[in-house]
């Protein structure tokens, strides 16, 4: 659908009829792909989920974190002389 709107050979609004998508949905694909293709700035999809597995990633290692801190403390006060 993006080629065919670049195409610039029919009006977005009909393109986006004959595809049964809305032209606000058209405009938001077509401003995607110039960020992917580098024409407009941006974040592109492979970044954005680059990013995304990023973020996991970095949740899981401070829940991680936040284990090993509360299992130190326990075993220190365990072995701790009263």
């Amino acid at each position: 659908m993006v080629a065919v709107a670049r195409k610039g050979q029919a009006p977005l609004s009909q393109i986006a009829k004959d595809f049964g998508i809305s032209e606000s949905c058209l405009h938001r694909w077509l401003k995607l792909a110039d960020i992917d293709d580098g024409v407009r700035p941006g974040v592109t999809a492979s970044e954005a989920a680059e990013l995304r597995e990023l973020r996991k990633r970095n949740k899981t290692l401070e829940q991680e974190n936040e284990i090993l801190r509360r299992a130190a403390a326990c075993f220190a006060r365990e072995i701790s002389p009263k």
